[in-house]
């Protein structure tokens, strides 16, 4: 697979040549993001027969707001078009449409480690280790072309532990070249902000849960894993952040800085809130509910 920007097509869901397969494969519990139970391998009652959704125009007001924070990196169409050479599941034997279902997530966690090893490729501090990235990108990618059957029993866990080490290796990389650029400058500050250097940078896995970061100055954090839920991030300075797996549910990024965070993905932004003012990395795009 050649190198191509994060934002290229090829790891984004694109609805018009998948068979609707998040929609079906996925379960889901009625919760405040969903409206009501759903088991894996069944049909959305709201999935069209044309395999669209029959209100993805009102998904936020009909209570499935955790459809519109979903992407797939592509994997819907990858499986639908090549895994399975273009099969429909409503017309597929039930054994086959079962293994299209069981399938579709085992490709999603593959695409969404192409769519990290692609992006650590476009940084120039993780040049030291783009001959690995790109060896780990290549045989992503080959997995992901797998038959069905292998598919179906592959170790993703084992493989992602592998790449995991790739990306951590690229965000020690990406900040430190970050620390020289800000030449070991405190904190900003700002009211009620946390950050500057030393410990305070290092926020993997932490509890933010509504923490009051206005202002905070977090450029080069790593906030691998962290749970920022509805957290006050207004204005924030993000800069060079390591943003893999940070939960961003209701996280308020109104007027703050994202400009160079990396790892960071289109779902997570389309869990949080934002407005005009909040500057995101060139590869993403302004979530189309932020005020």
């Amino acid at each position: 697979m050649p190198d191509q920007p994060a934002g290229s097509p090829e790891l984004r869901g694109d609805c018009g040549n998948c068979f609707g397969l998040c929609c079906v494969a996925l379960p889901f519990a009625a919760s405040a993001d969903f409206a009501l139970d759903k088991p894996a391998g069944s049909p959305c009652p709201n999935l069209a027969d044309d395999h669209r959704c029959g209100i993805h125009a009102r998904l936020r007001d009909k209570g499935f707001t955790g459809c519109t924070v979903y992407d797939c990196f592509g994997a819907g169409q990858k499986v639908s078009r090549h895994t399975f050479d273009g099969q429909d599941w409503r017309t597929a034997p039930k054994e086959q449409a079962r293994r299209m279902f069981d399938v579709f997530p085992v490709v999603r966690q593959l695409h969404e480690l192409l769519w990290y090893l692609t992006e650590a490729l476009s940084l120039p501090a993780a040049r030291p280790v783009h001959a690995d990235l790109r060896r780990a990108l290549a045989e992503t990618e080959r997995l992901s072309l797998r038959p069905a059957e292998e598919l179906a029993v592959l170790d993703v866990a084992a493989h992602r532990q592998e790449i995991n080490v790739l990306l951590l290796r690229t965000s020690e990389l990406v900040r430190a070249g970050a620390a020289d650029r800000k030449g070991g400058k405190g904190s900003k500050g700002g009211k009620g902000g946390k950050g500057g250097k030393g410990k305070g940078k290092d926020r993997r896995g932490a509890d933010l849960m509504g923490a009051r970061l206005r202002g905070a100055d977090l450029r080069g954090a790593t906030l691998r894993g962290a749970y920022l839920i509805a957290a006050d991030l207004t204005g924030a300075d993000l800069r060079d952040a390591d943003m893999i797996g940070a939960d961003l549910r209701d996280a308020d990024l109104r007027d703050a800085d994202l400009t160079g965070a990396f790892f960071l993905t289109q779902p997570q932004l389309n869990a949080a809130r934002g407005n005009a003012g909040t500057r995101l990395p060139r590869s993403l795009s302004r979530p189309a509910h932020w005020a």
